[in-house]
């Protein structure tokens, strides 16, 4: 007779609260409590919850979701009365609250992974966040030592960034290739982790079409194509660099199922007009699991029911096939 897996306990929060991050959770909930996926344990607020099984239309099973098996909430107080739909500081600092007494959970082994719902950087911000985006302050928090990256999955390719939330002019000076070869070592790890063997791994040029053997820059020469080669040698499945504008066309086509970039929008452009539904971000190189979706807190329909779930439920599956390798 085969012994069932265990089910991974992904400790979980809505996010932002005035965005769409409450009725994603409620849904969250709902899910599990049907049978499905891992097991929750839910860091919110009661009135955050109202607001979410409100928005998701499932007020009235609220109380039997929130006890069914597999679903645990961890009650948090002072709930901040912010307006929903809008930036704020207090939805920012609440975010943070939440998000720290799950890693806290998690420290502590009582819980095996993360996913949070959607953040506002500008909500961040205002609650006096000094980091410039999560992902920083995920590494604070967690004091990490190695390299991190956000990657992303979506439309059944994975990417990791070189660079992410930096200005462009800022870009060609911080590409390594040192930096080259961790993020893609990080981006072969996490994909294995998820369940590919031996991920075949392509390498983004920076420059329009590769540089053109040094007309329009000389980065691909001097260290992206230098970065592949010793990341080959080390036993890595990775080629490049190719000319971002047809790689991400022909990179089915070829085999490949993660690309590396070197900046934020080479990525996240070509995945999102691949297939933004479904999109996840995994926050990679902290030591746990941590996976959110990859849109944002869509203020614009918070409250009409028209929260997509497709990345928050595939969020929670990637952060509970990732506990093993984190």
């Amino acid at each position: 007779m085969t012994t069932p897996t265990p089910r991974k306990r992904i400790a979980v929060t809505a996010g932002d609260p005035a965005g769409v991050g409450p009725e994603l959770l409620a849904r969250a909930i709902a899910r599990r409590a049907s049978g499905e996926g891992d097991n929750l344990i839910v860091f919110a607020a009661e009135d955050e919850l109202r607001r979410g099984f409100k928005q998701a239309d499932l007020r009235d099973s609220m109380d039997e979701l929130l006890a069914a098996d597999g679903v645990e909430v961890r009650p948090l107080t002072d709930f901040p009365s912010t307006p929903v739909g809008e930036v704020h500081g207090d939805s920012g600092r609440w975010a943070l609250t939440a998000l720290r007494a799950a890693l806290d959970a998690i420290e502590s082994q009582d819980a095996d992974a993360l996913v949070f719902g959607p953040l506002n950087k500008a909500s961040l911000h205002a609650s006096g966040m000094q980091e410039y985006d999560e992902m920083r302050w995920f590494e604070g928090q967690l004091q990490a030592e190695s390299e991190v990256s956000e990657l992303n999955a979506s439309a059944g390719l994975w990417t990791s960034r070189v660079t992410s939330h930096v200005p462009l002019r800022a870009v060609a000076d911080l590409i390594t290739e040192e930096r080259i070869i961790a993020v893609t070592r990080l981006l072969s790890e996490q994909m294995s982790a998820a369940g590919f063997t031996n991920p075949k791994l392509a390498v983004c040029a920076l420059n329009p079409h590769g540089g053109e053997n040094g007309s329009f820059g000389t980065e691909e020469i001097d260290i992206i194509a230098p970065a592949v080669k010793a990341a080959a040698a080390q036993g890595l499945n990775v080629e490049g660099p190719f000319p971002a504008d047809t790689l991400f066309v022909t990179a089915k086509r070829r085999g490949y199922q993660g690309i590396v970039t070197m900046f934020h929008d080479q990525g996240q452009l070509a995945l999102k007009a691949m297939g933004f539904a479904g999109g996840v971000t995994v926050e990679a190189g902290l030591g746990i699991a941590i996976a959110t979706p990859a849109h944002g807190t869509a203020f614009d329909i918070v409250g009409t029911g028209q929260a997509d779930t497709a990345s928050m439920f595939n969020a929670l599956d990637i952060a509970g096939r990732l506990t093993d390798a984190s």
